[in-house]
């Protein structure tokens, strides 16, 4: 099981990026803005789940500033913002 034990971020707020952030809360909760949410929402927040039920993620808040990213690169910053989360 993932602990977030620190804030942690990855990725810009270029075009076809996406920037997230992680940090410590009570329960999973994810935040989503992205100007192509109406559309794309519900694909990004079910790819950003899958990832933290991959890692086993309890108790942390990320958002997600979508810039038109594809979903391969969702994934990785996500991934590569709870990892940095849980470095120590």
């Amino acid at each position: 099981m993932a602990e977030i034990i620190k804030n942690a971020s990855a990725g810009t707020m270029e075009s076809s990026d996406a920037f997230v952030t992680i940090e410590p809360a009570a329960a999973n909760q994810i935040n989503i803005e992205s100007a192509v949410e109406a559309q794309f929402g519900e694909s990004i927040r079910k790819s950003a789940e899958e990832v933290m039920a991959e890692y086993q993620v309890s108790g942390a808040k990320l958002t997600i500033k979508d810039q038109g990213a594809l979903d391969c690169v969702i994934r990785a910053r996500v991934e590569t913002a709870i990892r940095r989360g849980m470095e120590a």
